[in-house]
């Protein structure tokens, strides 16, 4: 434990020993510039130069046109036609299955092969009919219940309504 001690201390002193980094012109040994430091100092130094130079590097490439010669990224212009196409084909496709369909109704009526029952008379390009269960639109009984309620509330305000119009008279 004493050990530890001893190494912490001398690894502190170390660090915090103030040290002369001086420059010196060669041949006439005069002193050009002079600066007092400690490796502490340095090393925050050197780690703040460091997170400001990635800190200036990722915003010059996350929003200058350098991003685009990074693997991965795409061009805006390549985008927006990847996107503009991508709607055209969509466009494209439903206009396709609309053709075949109206295609298809123009065949049954050429061959006379059309039952009348199922054949939606607003529209040609309607391709099935979609049949709703009965069950499905039978009310439930909250429903009931609340449309007695509704029922009720209706009657009161007549009767108030009529009430009134012959206290009125």
């Amino acid at each position: 434990m004493a050990e530890k001690g001893q190494k912490r201390k001398k690894i502190k002193k170390h660090l915090f020993t103030k040290n002369r980094l001086v420059v010196l012109n060669e041949d006439s040994f005069e002193e050009i510039f002079s600066l007092r430091l400690t490796l502490m100092n340095v090393f925050v130094v050197a780690t703040l130069g460091a997170i400001v130079i990635i800190t200036v590097t990722t915003f010059i490439i996350a929003f200058t046109p350098l991003r685009e010669y990074i693997p991965g990224y795409s061009s805006s212009k390549l985008r927006r036609e990847a996107t503009e196409l991508a709607l055209k084909s969509d466009s494209l496709s439903t206009a396709l299955k609309k053709n075949e369909a109206y295609l298809q109704s123009v065949v049954k009526v050429l061959n006379g092969d059309l039952e009348y029952q199922k054949v939606n008379k607003d529209s040609i390009m309607a391709s099935e009919v979609i049949e709703v269960d009965p069950k499905t639109l039978e009310p439930s009984e909250e429903e009931l219940e609340i449309r007695k309620k509704v029922e009720a509330e209706e009657k009161k305000i007549k009767e108030q309504n009529q009430k009134s119009k012959k206290n009125s008279k």
